[in-house]
């Protein structure tokens, strides 16, 4: 596979999420008895375009949600989240979605793969969703990612994949569209560490390799070590760096 020239054209969309500015964000969940408990409460939060960088914080801390949030998955009840020029809190969901599939990559900690089908027709997924058009080039792109992350494409259904390798086809599906943010929750949890330092080296040479931003929400050690800066949250509060 020649993945130079693809790389390249990943760099030049990579550009266009620009810088992270959070201000005032505070975000609350409604209890079983229907009242309110606040998961966020966020004074500011930066991060430059490109940065690679860490959340991590003990169980419960509101990590997942703001990832969630910073990624527009989930709309915070007050603040500003502006990725660039773009201000996400302020669109409405339909556009929200929008913004997300032109220019986030999403690893979830659980995969959200489609047990029925083949790892290309996972990492071609989001197309479907979107009703987009899957045409020779993007299928191209798609098997050229599955080779990039060492992920067997030529299976039945992702079920007959190892948890390694359902991770690895996660990040393939993640990269389709070229992002210029890559989210990842909890990405090595549950591998052990032999596939959890290969899903590692994925994400961070795909970060370097395009210049896109990585923003990873993580309790590994081995992952917070190799980060350029890490976020730690207690109480949906960022404690002083």
């Amino acid at each position: 596979m020649d993945s130079s020239a693809a790389l390249q054209d990943d760099r030049s969309s990579a550009s266009r999420i620009g810088a992270l500015r959070v201000e005032g964000l505070g975000l609350t969940y409604a209890s079983a008895i229907g009242e309110r408990f606040t998961v966020l409460d966020i004074d500011r939060m930066e991060i430059e375009p490109g940065a690679v960088v860490g959340i991590t914080g003990p169980s419960g801390s509101g990590k997942t949600s703001l990832l969630y949030a910073l990624t527009g998955i989930e709309k915070p009840d007050r603040g500003s989240i502006r990725w660039g020029d773009t201000d996400i809190t302020r669109l409405s969901e339909r556009a929200r979605d929008g913004w997300r599939r032109d220019n986030v990559g999403f690893v979830f900690q659980d995969f959200h793969l489609i047990p029925g089908m083949s790892p290309l027709m996972n990492v071609l997924l989001p197309r479907t969703f979107d009703g987009l058009f899957i045409g020779p080039a993007m299928r191209r792109r798609a098997h050229e990612l599955l080779e990039l992350v060492r992920a067997p494409s030529s299976r039945t259904s992702v079920a007959l994949l190892s948890r390694g390798e359902q991770q690895r086809v996660g990040i393939a599906r993640a990269l389709l569209n070229r992002p210029g943010l890559i989210a990842a929750d909890e990405p090595t949890a549950s591998l052990d560490a032999d596939n959890g330092r290969i899903v590692i080296d994925l994400l961070l040479g795909q970060a370097q390799a395009t210049g896109a931003t990585l923003v990873i929400v993580t309790h590994d050690p081995a992952l917070l070590a190799r980060l350029q800066r890490v976020y730690h949250l207690r109480g949906g509060k960022l404690l002083p760096t």
